[in-house]
């Protein structure tokens, strides 16, 4: 048996009987019961197109599966002493923005067209995954399906059975650390081709389902996008699963308060948001956990599973923050996307991070002292699509200096520079 066991017990989650966060020295008691989680969905990744081979060597390493899902395992016992119980990987994967425009390039291979066998290998980083969190005290949000990986199954049949699948693998195992997500974001993409995915009815029958096929042991529950909820999916959820990308403090916090209306006694999670880590404090007011998704580092494979500099190591201090209560620091500025290997075919994605984003009033962005763009809302990314998304940034032939400045609200200025 494992050693890492969990109840839900209304909005609250108990790890081995205690409160979460009970254990630690001085916690604020607000925070008690709730789950801090970060998104790494690509824990387990593979890609089986032989056309993709080689796409994948970059950030200074050589792509491999079974390295990549090593290396995450390494990296647990840092994200777990800043505070994080909870990690999402998925069974298909997830998408890497910045490296294709079209996801269905990918193979993962995680399921059999039919979805009645799971690959070998598939599992066995699973279970590694699984095991490494359980003795740290950690669960794990297992996300079976993803939209764009959904044309590998053969029809609806085939997703009915790659649940089922899933769940009667989970059930068989002796770990008990498992919370699980049937679909990642079930209303998005190519799920709006499977009504049994995207549609409430639908959803609801599927977390039924699952619950029986893995033997009622672990709690189940399904995202839907940023924003978005359904009343069939919430009734049939043991954990009610968002995501919020896309939303500002104040939407995110409606949208919590919408669903919180619906059902005031369960556990809302969110597992993917952005790296909006500012978000942490509606946490505070809703009783509510939040998911810390970082799409370049942790979305690109190979992941950096490590706590980063700049926008992962600023979240893990506001995590700790939050946790204990404790007054803010002074502020500090990281110009992100300049590291040596932080670069996609020579595309760079840069950013300026904050420990404090909320301090911030706006950020300009330089070359050589010719303004290229202003990033007025967190995180403060150079050609913003979205919260978790941007255009790359391409220096022009003899450029010298890239420059930040920081505009804070209390009419203070900062610069950061960065050498091309």
């Amino acid at each position: 048996m494992g050693q890492t066991s969990y109840k839900i017990r209304g909005q609250d989650f108990y790890i081995n009987g205690a409160k979460t966060y009970a254990e630690l020295p001085e916690s604020d008691p607000k925070m008690q019961g709730l789950l801090f989680n970060t998104r790494f969905i690509q824990g387990i990744f593979d890609d089986r197109n032989p056309e993709n081979r080689g796409k994948y060597d970059r950030f200074g390493k050589i792509f491999s599966a079974e390295q990549n899902t090593e290396d995450l395992i390494a990296a647990l016992p840092d994200w777990y002493q800043k505070g994080v119980r909870a990690i999402t990987v998925g069974l298909q994967g997830g998408g890497p923005i910045y490296t294709y425009a079209d996801w269905s390039v990918i193979d993962t291979g995680c399921f059999s067209a039919d979805g009645k066998h799971m690959d070998a290998a598939y599992c066995d980083r699973l279970v590694r995954v699984i095991e490494a969190c359980d003795r740290l005290g950690m669960l794990v949000i297992v996300s079976i399906l993803y939209q764009a990986q959904a044309h590998l199954l053969r029809d609806g049949v085939a997703i009915a059975e790659a649940v089922r699948t899933a769940c009667e693998f989970l059930r068989g195992l002796s770990y008990e650390n498992i919370i699980i997500e049937i679909a990642n974001e079930q209303d998005v993409g190519d799920f709006q081709q499977h009504p049994l995915i995207s549609s409430g009815e639908g959803m609801g029958f599927l977390l039924r389902m699952a619950r029986e096929w893995s033997g009622g042991r672990f709690a189940v529950g399904s995202s839907g996008g940023g924003g978005s909820w359904k009343p069939e999916i919430v009734e049939n959820s043991d954990v009610i699963l968002v995501h919020g990308n896309g939303l500002r403090r104040r939407e995110y916090y409606d949208f919590i308060r919408t669903v919180r209306e619906f059902a005031p006694d369960k556990p809302i999670v969110c597992n993917e948001d952005s790296q909006c880590f500012s978000q942490l404090a509606v946490c505070r007011g809703t009783h509510t956990s939040w998911g810390y998704y970082n799409n370049l580092t942790k979305q690109e494979p190979p992941a950096d599973w490590g706590i980063t500099a700049g926008e992962d190591a600023f979240f893990a201090r506001r995590l700790e923050q939050l946790l204990s209560g404790a007054q803010d620091e002074p502020n500090e500025f990281y110009l992100q996307g300049f590291e040596p290997d932080a670069h996609i075919e020579g595309k760079r994605y840069v950013k300026l991070a904050s420990l404090y984003p909320e301090k911030v009033d706006y950020v300009e962005f330089f070359e050589d002292d010719v303004l290229l763009y202003t990033a007025f809302d967190e995180p403060f990314m150079l050609y913003a699509l979205t919260t978790w998304e941007q255009k790359p940034y391409c220096p022009r032939e003899g450029a010298g200096e890239f420059k930040a400045v920081v505009h804070l609200h209390s009419g203070e200025t900062v610069s950061c520079t960065a050498k091309l």
